[in-house]
């Protein structure tokens, strides 16, 4: 199965001032695969340690952080002779023994040349409470769900995604037909790299719904299982099972109220924490003005949104049949499956922080808003080929950005203001320059 990640990681071996490394992401988007996928394919040998329920690594690193003792501890757990030169060290399930996430300034400090890497389900929560972090002592890398041209490769459509690739938009829109089917099909199947598996070896959309519905019920498990206050347990699952509510309006700044009468942010603040750390959902901010650094013009509210877009349509209970039903499922609750899918494409494909922009009374809104170089950029998404862009004219004429995008099921074309580009073209839009583009000043 391909990753992108696979490529950071070989940067990351080739690094002159390489440290440890911290893979972060929500629970089930594959670490632990990657990890020991770049292992096998990088270096002779991996020597593999998992912390979870492991007492004699919580001895092991209860001690001091002598660098031959700990090498030695590894070596007898992984059965492993650890040699810097050729032998990737994986520590996984980490956070389960914090000493060991401690440990890793001493290797960079005292033994440089070991290659190690990091990662562990609510590694984020950890870190978030983490006294004796490793500040400045490591490297982190960030895992997401598959987007939509990782979920092509794993159907074998390697074709579709080198002309996505290559942006020759011509051949693209030629080729149309055939992305809108598979986007209506990744809308369904979504990221999780184990859905993904289980459809490409069964083609079966029940069995895929099955896992889909495995993780969320694991993912509840968790909220029990990690979080010690029963109350904070309760306001962590009705944030989550308020999730396609919320973004089932049309107006889809989160609203407290919703998850109960009188509710009020100071009282859900360490619940919404735990899931942003968790890596489950993903706040987007609503910024005044479209202005640099975007961050220092944020208010408090922000739109949620989940972690995959098939996990967020099993939450729905959206049935599978909508897949025979035309473009019904880019339309559904209010365009929600759409924005999901178009945030989780932007944040799989580029490292800034995504925002939004609303009036102050709500007459107007763009769903994204976002840095590349020195611009802001704003971003409208619509769920079909209706291509009114009436807020997005509100913001241009108030804040004239040198460009501004339209992501829709229209084909890609360019305006005097406006660039509409496929959906099924985000991921690749913000991956390099375009081939061929009519006006470089419309170019990101």
């Amino acid at each position: 199965m391909y990753r992108k990640i696979i490529q950071s990681l070989e940067h990351w071996k080739q690094k002159p001032n390489r440290k440890p490394l911290i893979i972060q992401g929500a629970r089930q988007v594959g670490k632990t695969w990657a990890m020991k996928h770049f292992g096998k394919q990088a270096f002779p040998q991996v020597a593999y340690i998992n912390f979870d329920n492991n007492p004699r690594m919580q001895t092991l690193f209860s001690g001091d952080y002598d660098i031959n003792r700990l090498l030695l501890g590894l070596k007898i757990e992984s059965g492993v002779d650890i040699q810097a030169h050729n032998t990737l060290i994986i520590f996984d399930e980490v956070q389960e023994v914090p000493q060991a996430l401690s440990s890793l300034k001493y290797f960079y400090e005292n033994a440089p040349q070991f290659y190690i890497i990091s990662a562990g389900s609510l590694l984020g929560v950890s870190l978030h409470h983490q006294v004796s972090f490793p500040v400045g002592k490591v490297d982190f890398l960030s895992l997401y769900p598959m987007d939509f041209y990782e979920f092509l490769m794993a159907l074998d459509k390697q074709n579709l995604v080198q002309l996505l690739q290559s942006k020759d938009w011509t051949l693209i829109t030629a080729m149309k037909t055939s992305y809108i089917e598979l986007l209506r099909l990744y809308y369904f199947v979504g990221g999780m790299p184990e859905a993904v598996k289980i459809f490409v070896e069964t083609q079966n959309i029940n069995e895929v719904r099955q896992i889909q519905k495995n993780l969320l019920m694991a993912y509840e498990q968790d909220f029990s299982k990690h979080i010690l206050d029963g109350q904070t347990v309760q306001k962590v699952r009705s944030i989550w099972h308020c999730l396609p509510e919320q973004l089932a309006k049309e107006n889809k700044k989160f609203i407290y109220a919703n998850l109960q009468k009188g509710a009020r942010s100071k009282e859900y603040e360490i619940a919404l924490q735990w899931l942003k750390d968790s890596g489950l959902v993903h706040s987007v901010p609503r910024i005044k003005k479209p202005h640099l650094p975007l961050s220092a013009y944020q208010d408090n509210a922000f739109k949620l949104y989940g972690l995959d877009v098939g996990l967020l349509s099993t939450q729905s209970h959206l049935d599978a049949s909508v897949l025979l039903e035309g473009s019904r499922i880019f339309t559904e609750f209010k365009g929600a499956l759409t924005e999901q899918y178009v945030l989780q494409q932007l944040i799989a494909n580029q490292e800034n922080p995504v925002f939004y922009w609303a009036t102050e009374k709500g007459t107007a809104e763009v769903d994204f808003v976002l840095q590349q170089k020195q611009a802001v950029i704003p971003i409208e998404v619509k769920a079909e080929e209706n291509l009114k862009a009436k807020s997005l004219k509100v913001y241009v004429e108030q804040f004239n950005p040198k460009h501004a995008i339209r992501f829709s099921m229209a084909d890609y074309r360019e305006q005097e203001w406006l660039i509409n580009v496929s959906l099924y073209a985000v991921g690749c839009y913000f991956n390099g320059s375009p081939k061929n583009p009519k006006n470089k000043e419309n170019r990101l």
